[in-house]
């Protein structure tokens, strides 16, 4: 990349079927470092029956800055997500309760940092596996990206693949910049269930998968390339 073009990522690094059974984190940073993210969103990370915080290690070995949303809270460990970036935070990043009556608990965190170009807005989040939950939490989810005065991104697992009263429908106006790569499940992907949408002020110039990550996750991970449009 060159000039003003920021790079974003967004991976759900749970490991099922026999993948990183342990959760080693060496492999999820080896390809992060591959693909150079100025900003990622990891999902599912787990720290729950391990010696050592998965947490604090992506956010050394990646650098910059970080912000961690713990849906799930143990004696043993905590399971979440986890948002960093290579800029600094602009203001303190919030993290917004998503869950849904007694399903799983669900977060999103928002945080404004300094880019390249300016102010940004990035959201991250992980949402529900039924519709009626995802519905609901999408409308909050909107509420929640829009209230920033910078260029907005949201991006993450999404866990949709529905057009009627889906998620996309309900951040098509807002967002209508999006990737739209098939990501599981990794060994053969069918469904797009891990995206990256962005504010009609962005443009996108490129976006890719790598099936690399199979031998970690059963989702490849998205990488997509922004630039403001008036560039």
């Amino acid at each position: 990349m060159t000039g003003q073009a920021i790079r974003m990522m967004t991976w759900n690094v749970h490991g099922t079927f026999n993948l990183n059974p342990r959760f080693d984190v060496r492999p999820i940073v080896a390809l992060i470092e591959k693909w150079k993210p100025d900003v990622v969103a990891l999902q599912e990370v787990d720290s729950r029956g391990r010696s050592e915080n998965p947490f604090s290690m992506l956010e050394e070995a990646i650098g910059g800055h970080s912000v961690h949303a713990h849906s799930i809270v143990t004696e043993d460990g905590n399971y979440g997500q986890t948002l960093i970036s290579r800029w600094p935070w602009l203001s303190e990043p919030k993290i917004l309760d998503l869950s849904f009556r007694k399903r799983e608990p669900r977060r999103a965190i928002g945080a404004e940092l300094r880019g390249p170009f300016g102010g940004l807005h990035v959201i991250a989040t992980h949402l529900g596996l039924s519709l009626r939950e995802r519905r609901e939490q999408s409308r909050s989810l909107l509420e929640f990206a829009t209230g920033s005065i910078y260029p907005t991104i949201v991006m993450g697992d999404f866990n949709d693949w529905f057009w009627v009263g889906s998620v996309r429908r309900v951040l098509a106006d807002h967002f209508p910049v999006r990737t739209r790569r098939r990501t599981f499940p990794g060994v053969w992907p069918m469904m797009k269930l891990d995206r990256i949408y962005a504010a009609r002020s962005m443009r996108l110039i490129g976006d890719f998968v790598d099936p690399a990550a199979i031998r970690v996750s059963d989702h490849l991970p998205v990488m997509a390339d922004f630039a403001l449009k008036d560039e």
